[in-house]
């Protein structure tokens, strides 16, 4: 009997090299933070994975050995960043939703249910996407393909809260809480890009979601962990029931894990390919992306294409286009091209939340980065890498963060400041200290009536431990100030955060 025939070359990519989209993410956040390591395995590169060899040979040499395989590769770079949110949130549906791992803090919920977060986040949550430790979190996963779905929450008194509504683009498309909808309780009807209907008297119709799947994104204020089990009976009281059960006593949401499963590039180098195609077909893209899309299905990507279908130099290109499209979202993010940049501190553009056509940041700054963003009238984060020098912050350093009296962050709600590592995690330290803010207990105020933070890995002394944020140990990180309800002059940045300076 014949030995069975090896498959191509360009399918053979080490395990460990071509890993999923949202694993490759987290790996390229440690490269794209070190430039001189990037370059040094760039160098090696060729040897290590002979597809990305083959990307940067062109480069190197000067020359082209088929222009169609060229052509495929530049319009698969286009086609990923278009796609990247669809191919990543099929990631996270299918893990939210079929892969039970610590419920406690990882969303795990059937379709049209929620799944609450039980804790404040902390060092053991290692998922990446800079989480807060301000809110409990409460996440879903909707279905509105058949009827719509109809979200409740009980009267929330004075406590901040928010449900983000996202489409299936990584955009924004309207939100239920204190700042738009109001803190007495109510009901708001999700509804389909198509769907034509009458509600219920006093279910309230927001705006028509972009895509038959949606994400909603919740976040409910804690104040400190005696308050805890007070959020979790409010959480208990929050609802997703079906149009066709809403109203009727005792009814029962039916559970159903029932969801596309996208294919990994370790198991296949077109894997992503084809869960864009598969995720694509489930939620039709505007129509105003028609001659977009027909671009894109000569390399065979679309809603109903087969990437199998294409011509072998065709495949590798697009194994290529994958396998380089997460690092390359990466070094956006890092490279602040997207923001306004005031003493080192990255204020988003007014189109945060809701990047439309602007398909690289919103694949980039939007999914990749977080998940989802909010709109900046709801919260605006300001990223910080660097000092007051322009250097990065490193774990060797003692940093401090001074607000004069009359200059802290103006904010209608709440704000804090958390540091991250270089996995988009919060950083582990003895202290279980993971964030410090407005609300934090026991501020010690400057004589002038600001606060100054001490950002450093070991304690500033009993004394000063209130305004302590803990670092990193080993490695570079950042930090994200979070301004939740932000005044005008936060969103428009004629408040200017001051700067981390080094003091050690």
């Amino acid at each position: 009997m014949s030995e069975p025939s090896q498959p191509p070359a360009w399918r053979r990519i080490p395990e460990g090299i071509a890993g999923t989209a949202v694993s490759a993410a987290r790996a390229a956040g440690r490269v794209a933070l070190h430039p001189k390591s990037t370059i040094d395995r760039a160098r090696h590169l060729p040897e290590l994975v002979p597809v990305l060899g083959q990307a940067v040979k062109p480069i190197v040499t000067g020359r082209m050995g088929d222009w169609r395989g060229e052509y495929a590769y530049t319009l698969g770079e286009q086609a990923f960043v278009y796609g990247f949110p669809y191919i990543y949130y099929a990631q996270l549906r299918h893990d939210w939703v079929t892969q039970p791992r610590n419920p406690s803090t990882v969303p795990y919920a059937a379709v049209n249910h929620f799944w609450h977060a039980e804790r404040l986040l902390d060092a053991t949550y290692r998922d990446g996407g800079c989480p807060n430790n301000d809110t409990l979190y409460s996440a879903a996963w909707v279905n509105l393909g058949s009827e719509p779905v109809i979200l409740s929450h009980p009267d929330m008194g004075d406590r901040y809260f928010t449900f983000e509504l996202v489409g299936i683009t990584s955009d924004n498309f309207d939100y239920v809480g204190q700042r738009t909808t109001g803190s007495g309780a109510g009901s708001f009807a999700l509804v389909a890009p198509r769907w034509e209907g009458r509600l219920p008297s006093g279910v309230r119709r927001l705006k028509k979601a972009p895509s038959p799947w949606i994400l909603v994104l919740g976040r409910t204020l804690v104040s400190g962990m005696d308050d805890v089990p007070r959020v979790r009976e409010l959480q208990a009281q929050y609802r997703l029931t079906p149009l066709s059960l809403f109203g009727k006593q005792d009814a029962t949401v039916p559970e159903s894990r029932e969801v596309l499963t996208p294919i990994p590039a370790a198991e296949d180098p077109l894997g992503p390919w084809k869960t864009l195609n598969a995720m694509l077909a489930e939620n039709p893209p505007p129509s105003h992306h028609a001659l977009l899309l027909q671009q894109f299905a000569q390399i065979g990507v679309g809603p109903g294409l087969d990437v199998e279908d294409q011509p072998d130099v065709v495949k590798r290109s697009l194994a290529r286009a994958a396998a380089v499209g997460v690092p390359m979202l990466r070094q956006q993010i890092l490279s602040g091209d997207w923001a306004h940049l005031v003493h080192g501190w990255r204020y988003p553009p007014p189109q945060m939340g809701r990047f439309g056509d602007d398909f690289l940041k919103g694949a980039a700054d939007q999914a990749l980065i977080g998940v989802a963003a909010n709109d900046p009238a709801e919260a605006v984060y300001l990223l910080n890498f660097d000092d007051a020098d322009g250097n990065k912050l490193t774990s060797g350093g003692r940093y401090e963060l001074h607000f004069p009296g009359d200059a802290l962050p103006p904010v209608d709600a709440f704000w804090s400041l958390t540091a991250y590592g270089e996995d988009m995690d919060l950083i582990p330290n003895p202290a279980d200290r993971y964030s410090v803010g407005n609300r934090s207990p026991g501020l010690l105020r400057d004589p002038d009536g600001g606060l100054t933070m001490h950002l450093q890995r070991e304690s500033p002394g009993q004394e000063l431990e209130a305004n302590w944020l803990p670092t990193a140990e080993e490695g570079t990180w950042f930090v994200a100030l979070r301004m939740y309800r932000p005044r005008p002059e936060v969103i428009d940045a004629t408040w200017e955060c001051p700067p981390l300076t080094r003091i050690a």
